[in-house]
């Protein structure tokens, strides 16, 4: 049976301040303020049908965080808000955030060469092989070891053996990863939870801890620790003021494109919307984007089973899933994708609309601003429209239209509107209006 916690409190917020203005909870105690969907536009009937998705797929907790306060907010079977669970792979982010603090206060340098921190001998390479292997290197998942030998998690010299030059190929490899806390360790003089401690979590509420499975450190926390970490991310590495991560150039490193073998991957953070990505245990590149259902600036920290934090810093959104996931694999990409298409649906179909307006688009929309009305032209040409509001909701579309429709705004508010106009070619073309009475 599941138990389900939906916060519903009144008040309509603009958009402008929601960009603008994001919530951190104190850093103790379970006091975390929320929003109601219907504030935001949402569609609340649509919310039993992702829950109900999730249950099914074994799904322990779900956050939904807009602007920082919690939207959706659900446990499932006796998991409550105070259970602990694993976050698997997507532990990785906050090793990655931890080698940048390192990295920041002088501890260590990414372009380092790893021996320098474990010594020479770490891996079974050639002498010459292993010193070209460098922190880069184990962030981006190009260090060159051979993913295929045996266990893929063993950490031992005997299982890192050479397959490739350092960075010329692109491997989900999980034993180099995880040496990372061993770099981190050997750099800073500290474990790596105390490290953990007194630069992250102090600064930002968050609990839990790394513990040692087999050859793993797999951090525990509760989910709303979980849900910090996804809003110390949207905020770029700052808790409300209070720095931790400062060093910006790692930061927008780390939520890019690393290399070029793989564009959906940073600084162990998969990412949106690069146009092609690898998979764990393939050398295959796809020539699509890693979600299509989500926004194309989503960053997505992504663990066996299905432990996910997605950040889309373009809707101040963040939302997390922790639990048990049948059949998804090492990365849970369709499961997340999955999820993406119904809380689509919960946002009353919120869809990235791109904010770049093309200068010379052949897209007519006039009177702009409107007052009552507008027209939407493509001259010789049939189309579809659609018309997003500042919150990303529909709140008009129409089909096999020929050059041009007039749309009744008079039930519009005021604002700024986004129009989507789609040809039979797939030509998409985006453009702003404003509504104003």
């Amino acid at each position: 049976m599941k138990k389900i916690l939906l916060f519903l409190i009144p008040g309509l917020i603009s958009f402008a301040l929601q960009a603008q203005n994001i919530y951190f909870p104190p850093l103790v105690g379970n006091t975390w303020s929320t929003t109601s969907p219907e504030s935001l536009g949402w569609c609340p009937d649509k919310i039993d049908e992702l829950l109900d998705y999730l249950e099914t797929q074994n799904s322990k907790a779900f956050i939904v965080l807009k602007d920082g306060k919690i939207v959706i907010e659900a446990y499932f079977g006796t998991f409550t808000q105070d259970s602990l669970w694993y976050w698997a792979s997507a532990g990785k982010t906050l090793t990655a955030f931890t080698v940048g603090i390192a990295q920041q206060e002088g501890h260590l340098s990414i372009e380092d060469v790893t021996s320098d921190y474990l010594g020479t001998g770490w891996t079974s390479c050639p002498p010459d092989k292993e010193a070209n292997i460098t922190i880069r290197n184990q962030l981006t998942m190009t260090s060159g070891l051979d993913d295929g030998t045996g266990d893929p998690y063993c950490t031992l010299p005997n299982c890192l053996q050479y397959k490739a030059d350092a960075g010329s190929r692109w491997a989900y490899h999980n034993g180099p990863y995880t040496l990372l806390d061993g770099v981190i360790e050997a750099a800073t003089g500290q474990t790596l939870n105390a490290y953990v401690n007194q630069k992250i979590k102090t600064q930002t509420g968050m609990t839990g801890t790394f513990l040692q499975i087999d050859y793993n450190n797999v951090f525990f926390s509760k989910p709303r620790s979980m849900a910090r970490f996804g809003l110390l991310m949207l905020n770029k590495g700052k808790w409300n003021n209070t720095p931790v991560l400062t060093d910006t150039a790692y930061f927008n490193q780390m939520v890019n494109t690393s290399q070029q073998l793989n564009k959906s991957y940073g600084y162990l953070w998969w990412l949106n919307g690069k146009g092609s990505f690898m998979a764990p245990g393939l050398q295959f590149v796809f020539p699509f984007d890693l979600n299509a259902s989500a926004p194309d600036d989503m960053i997505a920290a992504l663990g066996k089973n299905g432990q996910i934090i997605n950040i889309v810093p373009s809707q101040n959104l963040v939302y997390i899933r922790m639990g048990n996931a049948p059949g998804v694999g090492e990365v849970p990409v369709t499961f997340n994708d999955t999820i993406w298409q119904k809380l689509n649906t919960v946002m009353c179909n919120v869809t990235n609309v791109d904010n770049q307006i093309e200068a010379d688009s052949p897209v007519l929309v006039y009177p702009n601003p409107a007052q009552q009305s507008f027209a939407v032209e493509l001259p010789e040409q049939t189309f579809s429209v659609v018309v997003f509001d500042a919150t990303g909701r529909r709140v008009f579309e129409a089909e096999d239209i020929f050059q041009k429709i007039q749309i009744d705004a008079s039930t519009f508010t005021n604002g700024i509107y986004t129009v989507r106009v789609g040809t039979p070619d797939q030509a998409v073309y985006h453009q702003k209006m404003m509504v104003v009475r």
